[in-house]
């Protein structure tokens, strides 16, 4: 990618008088020197995996360690019958979070975006988009172009990796990215794209890596929950027109300065916070004891 900084997209977006996701498009296009046609069949494909992920969710499967599955299922069967606290369509995007998540777990097919262990953020918005609101696939397509080019900013100046800069990297990278995708479904412009991506990571800087056992189950697959509705909020708030005090790429930054700053048992080694108390310490010893037999 050509962009090193979300400012450097926005000039370009206001010199040629393109909307975000062209913008990403056009890199796209001149970086891997493939045509346009080409390009955009790669992400209908993304999309279509993402569609087959969300539609194919066994609720009744689990994942090896036992940790994983089911949980998806509940939330469906609970907002189904129920008047949830969050309403239909959050309710639905906490549901397709959870699925997704448990999904990976269980080693089925997902779309990385930005990682495995972030790959229902994405899903849990634009999923219920496309199937309740009537949002068509050629819109949420352009949307993935703008998650993409937002997703490549932050790889390039901070992380998406846990292990180097802790699950705000990942959970937090995966949020802006929606944030920044659901702004665009709405009709926001350039600007409120940017500045939802940097209220979406304000909202989850410091966050671990503290994976149970050093799998991507326990806490991850709830973090999805929150990255979606953190997503969500964030992007309601640009396009009520508030603004972030701190730019996108300041925001990046801090996310590496913080990522950087972080002890090494809070960086997907399994070894600190939640993955540190005494029942994850007591669920290791059964998987290891499992394993030995």
């Amino acid at each position: 990618m050509s962009y090193h900084s979300i400012q450097e997209i926005l000039q370009n977006c206001k010199d040629k008088s393109l909307l975000f996701w062209e913008t990403i498009l056009e890199d796209d296009i001149n970086s891997r020197n493939i045509s346009r046609e080409s390009s955009m069949n790669k992400m209908q494909s993304l999309w279509d995996a993402m569609l087959l992920a969300g539609s194919t969710y066994d609720k009744k499967a689990h994942s090896a360690s036992g940790l994983v599955g089911g949980d998806g299922g509940l939330m469906e069967e609970y907002y189904m019958t129920n008047d949830s606290l969050c309403g239909d369509f959050i309710s639905k995007a906490i549901a397709q979070a959870l699925q997704m998540g448990e999904s990976n777990a269980c080693m089925k097919r997902i779309v990385a975006a930005p990682t495995a262990g972030a790959c229902g953020v994405l899903p849990a918005v634009l999923l219920p988009l496309f199937r309740e609101k009537g949002i068509l696939s050629s819109k949420i397509i352009e949307a993935l172009y703008v998650a993409a080019g937002i997703g490549q900013i932050i790889a390039q100046r901070a992380y998406i990796a846990g292990a180097l800069g802790g699950c705000q990297a990942e959970i937090g990278s995966a949020s802006a990215m929606a944030a920044g995708a659901l702004v665009h479904i709405k009709g926001g412009d350039s600007d409120q794209i940017a500045n939802s991506v940097a209220m979406a990571l304000k909202n989850l800087l410091g966050l671990v890596c503290d994976p149970v056992a050093g799998l991507v189950e326990v806490p991850c697959v709830k973090r999805n929950v929150i990255g979606a509705v953190n997503a969500l909020a964030a992007a309601d708030m640009a396009l009520a027109g508030i603004r972030s005090k701190i730019p996108a790429d300041q925001v990046i930054d801090a996310m590496k300065e913080v990522g950087d700053s972080m002890d090494a048992s809070l960086r997907e080694t399994g070894k600190g916070g939640v993955a540190g108390t005494p029942k994850a310490q007591e669920i290791v010893s059964k998987l290891l004891n499992k394993s030995d037999h």
